[in-house]
């Protein structure tokens, strides 16, 4: 019977810079994923376990998270078919770039929405990963995971998500998650 709702992230080792441009993402490598469900709690997966992850996010019948269509699951294809996930996948970044016509960040989401936000962002991930400091990516990836989730709570609880835009105001929009 398959599981129903799984959230997910992922850091890279590689920067896009480092793989000849964005078009070649599939080739950034998994650094350290973690994903949550109400059935497993947080889990953490490294490189070694990515056909295992891909596998495990695609007994799901909803997976949840913030720009996995556009970077991810691309960066997951590497390792294996990532069709399950694309097929199932709630893509928060997407659902409100088609709303509002630009892309947010999840920082100014969480920021605005519920007072809480990213600890660190992809490029100190990198970084990290140079340093062999891979705890402080997981860390760091899952304080993303828990963002998401509380983002996408409050969404389906009060069916509006806040952000900041660039000149600092805060605008609400309605969401039906």
């Amino acid at each position: 019977m398959p599981k129903t709702e799984v959230y997910y992230d992922i850091e890279t080792q590689l920067s896009a810079d480092e793989v000849g441009g964005w078009g070649n993402i599939h080739l950034m490598r998994v650094s350290v994923a973690i994903s949550w469900s109400e059935e497993d709690g947080f889990k953490r997966w490294d490189e070694d376990s990515m056909a295992t992850f891909i596998s495990y996010l695609s007994e799901f019948n909803r997976v949840v998270s913030f720009n996995g269509d556009g970077f991810d699951s691309r960066v997951l294809s590497r390792y294996g078919d990532v069709s399950v996930i694309k097929k199932n996948s709630f893509d928060v970044l997407a659902d409100l770039k088609r709303r509002l016509g630009h892309r947010l960040s999840l920082d100014s989401i969480g920021q605005a929405t519920l007072g809480i936000g990213k600890t660190a962002d992809g490029l100190q991930a990198l970084r990290w990963w140079k340093e062999g400091k891979v705890d402080l990516i997981a860390e760091y990836c899952t304080q993303d995971v828990k963002v998401l989730m509380n983002v996408v709570a409050h969404g389906r609880n009060n069916g509006v998500i806040k952000f900041q835009d660039k000149f600092g105001h805060v605008i609400s929009v309605k969401v039906s998650w």
